[in-house]
C-alpha cells in the first residue's frame, strides 16, 4: 500500500497542473461544504445563546392566558392548583434539568415604597431557595435568604441595583426597609447577573428581551408571599437545562408534569388558562429551521461540484490508464496480478481526491472565515463536517476511479505490449 501511494503521490507532482485541474471540482465542493456547515452551526449556536441560552440554558413554564402571561392580579384561577412537592421532585429528577425553582411573581407589583419613594412598575418575585442559582445571580452585597428565613418566615428582601437606586438613591440600601403593601420588609442584599450569565446584546430586540428588569426587582421569600398575597397560589417554574440541547425537551417535560395542577380550562381560545413554555423556545426553534432548510439547499448545490469532480476524476484516470498501456502489459508480462494493478490505480484515484479534500477543507475554512468578517455572520468550524468531507472525497475517489483502474487491470498483456 504504501509504495502504491508512492507512485500515485509521484505520478500526481509529475503531471501538477492536470493533477489540480482534476481536483478543483472536488475542492470547490468540499470548500463550499465546509464554508456552508461552519455557517449553519455558527448561527444556530448564536441563536441559541442569545436567545434562549445566554449562558444558564434556562427555560420558564408560567401560568399563560392565551399566549400572554396570566395576570394575577385577577384572581386565582378556579382551574389551576399549586405544584405539589411530588411534581417538583418529579421535575428535579428529569435527566435533562440541572436545577429547578418553583417562584411567584407580580410582573408589575404596586404598593412598593421606602420613604417617599415607589418603585412603580417594578416586578416583585417570592423565591425558593434555588432560584438565585438556576437564574444566575449572585449577591453582591450584603447577603441572600438563609434557611432561617423560610422556616420563621423572616420578612427579608432582596434589590437588583435598579430597584435599589429608586428606592434609596445614594443611599446604603442594605439593612433599611421597604414597605410592600404596608407591610415592613428588611433588605438584606442586592443582588445581580453573574457575569457568567451576561446574554450578548447585538439589537434592539435582544435588549428588550434580557432588559425584562428595567423598573426594578425585589425579591422575598416564597414563605412570606401569603402576608401581602394569597394563600394556594399557583406557581411558575424556570429550570436550567444540563445544556442548549436539552432546553426543548426539558421545557416540554416539565410543560407537561405542571400541567397535572390544572384541572380543565376557564375557557376556550385566549381564555384558556394553563400552564405553558416560555415562547423565546418556539422563536428559536422556528429561526434555526429556517436557517437548516435554506442551507440543506446550499448544501445540495454545492454537492453538484462535488459530482462534477468525480466525473473529472473518473475521466483523468481513463486517460491515464491509456497513457500508460505499455507500462501495464509490462507489469503484467513480468507477473503483476491484475488485483495489484486495481489497487495501484485505485489508489492513485483515491489520493488524489483525497489531497483535493485536504485543500478543499483548508479553503473551505478561510472561505467561512471570509465570509464571516464580510457579512458579520457568526461561524463554528464542524470538526464533524471536515471528518466526513475527507472521508467523502476518499469514497468519490473509490467510486470513481474503480471502472479506471478495473479497465487497467483486465488489459491483455500482450495487446499492451503491443500498443503504441
Amino acid at each position: 500500500m504504501s509504495e502504491n501511494i508512492r507512485l500515485a503521490l509521484k505520478g500526481i507532482w509529475s503531471h501538477r497542473l492536470r493533477s489540480f485541474l482534476t481536483m478543483l471540482g472536488v475542492i470547490i465542493g468540499i470548500a463550499s461544504i465546509i464554508a456552508i456547515v461552519s455557517t449553519i452551526k455558527g448561527t444556530n449556536e448564536q441563536i441559541m445563546h442569545n436567545l434562549i441560552g445566554a449562558g444558564n440554558n434556562n427555560v420558564t413554564v408560567s401560568l399563560r392566558q392565551g399566549d400572554s402571561e396570566y395576570w394575577m392580579d385577577a384572581g386565582v384561577p378556579s382551574n389551576v392548583i399549586p405544584v405539589t412537592e411530588s411534581q417538583k421532585k418529579e421535575i428535579m429528577e428529569l435527566d435533562s434539568v440541572e436545577d429547578a425553582s418553583f417562584y411567584l411573581k407580580r410582573s408589575y407589583a404596586e404598593n412598593i415604597s421606602a420613604g417617599s419613594n415607589s418603585l412603580s412598575g417594578g416586578s416583585l418575585f417570592g423565591i425558593d431557595a434555588h432560584y438565585l442559582s438556576t437564574v444566575g445571580y449572585i449577591a453582591y452585597k450584603g447577603r441572600s435568604f438563609i434557611e432561617e428565613d423560610y422556616r420563621t418566615f423572616h420578612k427579608v428582601a432582596l434589590l437588583d441595583e435598579k430597584a435599589a437606586n429608586l428606592l434609596f438613591a445614594d443611599a446604603e440600601p442594605v439593612g433599611r426597609v421597604v414597605e410592600i403593601k404596608g407591610e415592613p420588609f428588611t433588605v438584606v442584599g442586592l443582588i445581580k447577573k453573574s457575569d457568567h450569565f451576561q446574554p450578548v446584546i447585538e439589537s434592539i430586540s435582544d435588549y428588550e428581551t434580557y432588559n425584562r428588569e428595567e423598573y426594578g426587582m425585589v425579591l422575598i421569600p416564597d414563605a412570606d408571599w401569603p402576608i401581602i398575597y394569597n394563600y394556594d397560589e399557583p406557581q411558575n417554574c424556570v429550570c436550567r437545562a444540563v445544556s442548549t440541547e436539552k432546553m426543548s425537551e426539558m421545557g416540554k417535560a416539565v410543560e407537561k408534569i405542571m400541567k397535572k395542577s390544572v384541572a380543565g380550562t376557564s375557557g376556550e381560545g385566549e381564555d384558556v388558562v394553563t400552564y405553558k413554555a416560555e415562547d423565546l423556545l418556539e422563536k428559536a426553534r422556528n429561526k434555526q429551521e429556517l436557517a437548516n432548510s435554506t442551507n440543506s439547499l446550499l448544501i445540495w448545490i454545492a454537492s453538484i461540484a462535488l459530482l462534477v469532480g468525480g466525473i473529472g476524476v473518473m475521466n483523468i484516470m481513463l486517460v491515464s490508464v491509456t497513457e500508460r498501456t505499455n507500462e501495464i502489459g509490462l507489469k503484467k508480462a513480468l507477473g503483476a496480478r491484475n488485483n495489484r494493478i486495481l489497487a495501484q490505480f485505485l489508489t492513485e484515484a483515491v489520493v488524489l481526491t483525497s489531497l483535493g479534500g485536504v485543500i478543499g477543507v483548508i479553503s473551505g475554512i478561510i472561505l467561512a472565515e471570509v465570509i464571516s468578517h464580510a457579512a458579520g455572520t457568526p461561524v463554528a468550524i464542524s470538526i464533524p463536517a471536515i471528518i466526513l468531507s475527507v472521508l467523502f472525497s476518499m469514497a468519490i475517489g473509490v467510486i470513481f476511479g474503480f471502472l479506471p483502474s478495473v479497465q487497467a487491470a483486465n488489459l491483455n498483456p500482450i495487446d499492451a505490449l503491443r500498443r503504441e
